[in-house]
Parts: structure tokens; C-alpha cells; sequence
């Protein structure tokens, strides 16, 4: 093996001719390579070894004048081929397009990738940029997000549900437990197969930002809960589940296998979140955007009773009770101060968007099956909507995943249970899955029917519907649902918001895809983009791999938003 003490002999300039060398007759690294974690100076480089070898990391500005001597390199020992390496740049030159290289023993592997820093805030200068969350392992190789190569992104955000830890997939035949089984989760999903990588192709041409939901560890899992209160914990004596050994594996694995700088919370008052990992992020990009990405996990109180229908008046005025109580938290205090001061500021800056990434969603969608979302933290939720009600903050736009779909709507809050609907000029787009079967459509059908709000013939004549039809009819049954407590119908028309809708519609439930945000440098226009393909399952990928791959992104829905 090569030995960094040994690199650390040579120049610069040998390095970099040999991997100009090794780039002629080298293979990929098996998950290829990822940058992320972006600020205006710094950025976290990313690889993985198949063998125990030493990584070597080039890297340089892109509008260099092109010689080798302007490259700079690490070298990372790599002792165990399951655990990725990784190193933090600092010093970069904001608003640049930076060019990496990593390879092995000089020449065992071998990619090239790229990132760009963000602008500093000051000017505008446009900014464009992908969401998705939501990957299942057995449905590789995800052609859903082949064409964001295509689409020249400054980042990509992954949000949440980036592996599904506690479903059976070819890599692991159970629920993961230890953290090699975790690490061959993540592994299953960032290998390529049938000649495609597209989460690998994706994560070497933009930077990556990325956090946890519950599928990293167990569904709809409670950090700030303690272990009693779920018997898949239950036998632990921490005092959080946030701190068993469960929820560290899955959250160890997750921060080896994403470029993401690890970081711990000051200490604090609250020791559910104190000296805790820390995942919130807080971007600036330019004065085109503010981005804000939210962990809606670690730290969240234990879930109310779920309700699953309409006929158990008594939990259904309980939930809705339970859900306004001001002491039940998603965010945990510290990181709900922390989102409002970020917001606040981003005003003050004049940075004109500002986003908010968070796993799962803000808007009202009634009361089944909503225990995990914020429309069982209602409290919490108000806080924050009134906040950018009352401090006048303007083109806040929140952006989540989790429910396998993508749902546009305008937002509004209220103080009390069933009291009037307060209006805050925000909408929110959840966005669809990279992949997970069966999509939104169906599941909210079967959801439907199971509270009797449909019968067999109505699912019947659904299934017999094209994709629009049945988009159709999962809008409707979604606004009947939410016009039962007076909530928005989706969509943003009839809103405070300068809307316009110029393909499909604000309900794209029956595919895999994801979202792209586009901010025009001139009049700060932002056009929104759902990409998708037709929905597959893991057998059909077995059967039929060519007509899965032939499956390219199309425009499914797109709409325009005028700034305040």
C-alpha cells in the first residue's frame, strides 16, 4: 500500500500526472464520488474504497489556467473498504466552480467530479437546484433522477428517507441492526446496476446536502422520546432514543456514507438535543436564496395516537386536542430558535427566497394518518408560521418529502384547535420519491378506503383511470378530506401568492422524480419543475430491465412564482 508519508515525498506536479495516467485504463470507485456540505469557503470531498488503499484527493479551481501545478492534494488511509474517507476543504473561493479527483494507490480506481461554492450575498446571480427523498435499495438503479446531469444543478438537497434501514432489500435481508448492515443499506443505494449509476452520476457533477428522516433507523421513530414509550427501544436505559445504540448505528452510518461535515450541538438547556449530532444547516447563496435544512427527527416528543378513521369520535378530538399542546415538539427548542433567528436574518440580508427543508410536511392535510407529520405538532407548527406572519418575512418557501408524491399548497395556521385559518404568504411543495413502491396515489386510495371514505367500485373505476385521472381523483379526495376542517384546497390559485400554473397540475402522485427550483438572475422569477417517470416495483425491474432503464424524466408539473 502506498503510505501518505510516502505521497507527502512527491510533487504536485507527479501526482497530478499520475492520475492524468491512471485515468486511461482505471475503474470507477464502486460508489463513485460526492462533494457537499457547501459554503461560500469549504466544501467535504467524499470516496469509497473496495480495498483497504490510500485515497488520494485532487482538487483545484476550474477557471485555473489549466497546469498541474495548480492542483492540491490529500491523501486519506483507508483501512476498512466499508467506511468511506472523507476531508474538508477550507479556503475556497466563493461563487467558483471547483474540479476533484480521487484515486487509489495511483491508479486502482479512479473519477472526476465537481462542485460550485455559493456566491457570497451581495448580487444576484440566479440559482438552480434539486430536491428529492425517499430511495429504496431493491428499486436501483433509479433512472427517475438520471437527467439532473443534464440540468446543470449548484446542489442537490437528499431529504430524508435515504435508505429504508427497516425493510427487507437484496443487501440485507432484514431489518438493519448493526452498522455493517447499515453501511450495506447505504451501499445498495449508491451502487450502480444494469449499467446505471444515477445516484453516482449525480452525486460527482453538484454539490450534495442531505439529512435524516425516520427510514435511517425505523419508521416514524421519536429521538426526543424516551426508549419506553416504543418497544422497538424499549429494552435500553438511555435516557433519550436519540442516544441507543440503534439510532447511532444508523445515524454513524449515515454521516460515513454522505459528504457531510459532522458536527455536535453546543451544550444546552435541553439535553435532548445537547452535544447531540448536529444536522441543521444554514445556507446563503447569493442574495438569490437562503437555504435552511432541517433534522424533524432526533428530537421530536413521541407521536400521538394515529387516527386511521372518522368513526372513533373520542381519539379524534384527543388528536386534535394533543396536537395544540405548546410543550410537544418536532424541532426540538433549540433548533426551532435557531430556524427563526436564520429566517429573521435572511429578511434583513435582502435575500430574496428563502427555503426551508424539512422531511415532512407543514401543510394541513387532515387529520388520518397524521401523527408524524407537523399536523400532529400543531403547537410548534403555529409558532413557526406566525413567526413569518408577524416578522413580515417574505417568499418563504418550504420544501418536503416523505409521502411518496408531490402536493403544492398555500399555508395558513391557526391558534386554537378548529380556530380560524390565519393566512402567512408561504406555500409549500412536497416532493415526490426517487423511488418508493407503491407511490402516494395509491397508498392515499387504499387509506381512503380502509375509513370507508371510498367504496370497492369507486377504487375500481380509480384504477382504471391514466396517470392524470388519477392524480384527479387523489386531489379530490385529498380536498374533501381537508374541506372537513375548512383547510386549503391544494394548490396556490386564489392564494396571496403570484402563481402560474404552466403544466400538470399542483397533485403528482403516481411518480418517481424529483423537484427542481430555478431562480431567473434578473427578475427573480422561481420556476418549480416536477420531473418524473412512470412507477416501477422490484419484480419488474427483475423481468423487464431494459424497459425500466428506457424510462426517461418528463415534465409532470411546472409552475411559476413571482416575488414579493
Amino acid at each position: 500500500m502506498v503510505r501518505p508519508s510516502m505521497i507527502r515525498g512527491l510533487s504536485t506536479f507527479v501526482l497530478a500526472t499520475a492520475f492524468v495516467a491512471a485515468a486511461a485504463y482505471a475503474s470507477q470507485p464502486p460508489n463513485r464520488i460526492a462533494a457537499g456540505d457547501v459554503t461560500a469557503s469549504s466544501a467535504v470531498l467524499w470516496a469509497r474504497s473496495d480495498v483497504a488503499a490510500t485515497a488520494i484527493f485532487l482538487f483545484a479551481p476550474r477557471d485555473t489556467d489549466g497546469t498541474l501545478a495548480d492542483w492540491q492534494f490529500r491523501p486519506v488511509d483507508v483501512v476498512d473498504p466499508a467506511v468511506p474517507a472523507k476531508i474538508e476543504l477550507e479556503g475556497l473561493v466563493p461563487g467558483s466552480l471547483y474540479v476533484y479527483a480521487v484515486t487509489t494507490d495511483f491508479g486502482t480506481t479512479f473519477d472526476v467530479g465537481w462542485f460550485r461554492t455559493p456566491h457570497l450575498v451581495g448580487a444576484h446571480h440566479g440559482l438552480r437546484f434539486g430536491v428529492s427523498g425517499d430511495s429504496r435499495g431493491e428499486l436501483a438503479p433509479f433512472p427517475s433522477i438520471r437527467n439532473t446531469l443534464e440540468r446543470g444543478l449548484d446542489f442537490f438537497v437528499m431529504l430524508g428517507d435515504t435508505i429504508y434501514a427497516d425493510v427487507p432489500s437484496p443487501a440485507v435481508a432484514q431489518s438493519a441492526k448493526t452498522i455493517e448492515q447499515f453501511r450495506s443499506k447505504h451501499e445498495e443505494v449508491m451502487s450502480g446496476s444494469l449499467g446505471l449509476n444515477a445516484f453516482g452520476d449525480l452525486r460527482a457533477t453538484t454539490a450534495l446536502f442531505a439529512t435524516i428522516d425516520d427510514h435511517e433507523v425505523r419508521n416514524d421513530f421519536a429521538g426526543g422520546a424516551h426508549p419506553s414509550t416504543d418497544s422497538r427501544f424499549a429494552f435500553t436505559t438511555e435516557q433519550f432514543i436519540n442516544e441507543t445504540a440503534l439510532v447511532s448505528a444508523g445515524l454513524q452510518a449515515f454521516h460515513e456514507y454522505y459528504p457531510v461535515k459532522e458536527e455536535l450541538n453546543e451544550i444546552t438547556a435541553d439535553p435532548r438535543t445537547s452535544e447531540k449530532r448536529r444536522l441543521y444547516r444554514a445556507r446563503h447563496f447569493g442574495s438569490d436564496a437562503a437555504m435552511f435544512l432541517l433534522d424533524a427527527r432526533s428530537f421530536r416528543d413521541e407521536p400521538l395516537v394515529s387516527i386511521d378513521g372518522f368513526d372513533d369520535l373520542i381519539n379524534l378530538i384527543f388528536f386534535i386536542l394533543g396536537t395544540f399542546d405548546p410543550n410537544r415538539t418536532m424541532l426540538g427548542a433549540d433548533q426551532l430558535s435557531q430556524l427563526k433567528a436564520d429566517l429573521l436574518d435572511a429578511e434583513l440580508m435582502g435575500i430574496t427566497w428563502k427555503f426551508v427543508m424539512v422531511p415532512e410536511p407543514i401543510q394541513n392535510l387532515g387529520v388520518l394518518v397524521a401523527s408524524d407529520r407537523f399536523e400532529g405538532y400543531a403547537a410548534e407548527r403555529t409558532e413557526i408560521l406566525s413567526f413569518i406572519e408577524q416578522q413580515n418575512i417574505h417568499n418563504v418557501v418550504f420544501v418536503a418529502a416523505d409521502l411518496h408524491g408531490t402536493l403544492v399548497n398555500n399555508l395558513s395556521f391557526q391558534t386554537a384547535p378548529l380556530g380560524p385559518r390565519i393566512p402567512v404568504d408561504a406555500f409549500e411543495i412536497v416532493t415526490g420519491p426517487v423511488a418508493y413502491d407503491a407511490p402516494l396515489g395509491s397508498t392515499a386510495v387504499r387509506v381512503a378506503a380502509n375509513a370507508g371514505i371510498i367504496n370497492q367500485d369507486l377504487e375500481n373505476f380509480y384504477n382504471s383511470l391514466d396517470r392524470a385521472g388519477k392524480d384527479l381523483v387523489v386531489e379530490i379526495l385529498g380536498n374533501v378530506q381537508m374541506g372537513l376542517f375548512g383547510y386549503n384546497a391544494f394548490g396556490l390559485q386564489g392564494s396571496s401568492i403570484d402563481a402560474n400554473l404552466l403544466a400538470g397540475r399542483y397533485v403528482a402522485a403516481h411518480v418517481y422524480g424529483w423537484s427542481e427550483f430555478d431562480i431567473d438572475a434578473t427578475s427573480q422569477l422561481l420556476t418549480v419543475t416536477v420531473w418524473g417517470i412512470e412507477p416501477y416495483t422490484a419484480a419488474e425491474v427483475a423481468a423487464d430491465p431494459a424497459a425500466v432503464l428506457a424510462r426517461m424524466p418528463e415534465v409532470v408539473t411546472r409552475f411559476t412564482v413571482a416575488p414579493k
